[in-house]
C-alpha cells in the first residue's frame, strides 16, 4: 500500500499499516518533504521502564539527532 504524501500533515508520527515498520511520518523542513519510516513493527516500546529509555537513547545517541530528515530523530522524539 503506497502513501500518499499529500495527505498527511507534517512533522506528524502515526503508525503504519504495513509495510514492516511501526511508525510513519511527513518530514518537513525548508521546502523539503520526505517520507519516513521507523521502529520495528515486532518490538514493543517500553518507554515507562527508566533503565530500558536510558538505555535506549544512549544507543541511539539521542542528544546529537538533529535532522529531521532521519528515522534516528524521529525514534529519539518518540522516546
Amino acid at each position: 500500500m503506497a502513501i500518499d504524501k499529500s495527505s498527511m500533515k507534517c512533522n506528524s508520527p502515526k503508525r503504519q499499516v504495513s509495510g514492516g515498520k511501526k511508525f510513519v511520518v511527513k518530514a518537513c523542513k525548508g521546502g523539503r518533504e520526505k517520507i519516513i519510516r521507523y521502529g520495528d513493527a515486532n518490538m514493543k516500546i517500553r518507554k515507562s521502564n527508566s533503565a530500558a529509555r536510558k538505555s535506549f537513547r544512549a544507543r541511539h545517541k539521542c542528544a546529537t539527532a538533529k535532522d529531521v530528515f532521519s528515522a534516528r530523530y524521529w525514534s529519539c522524539k518518540n522516546w
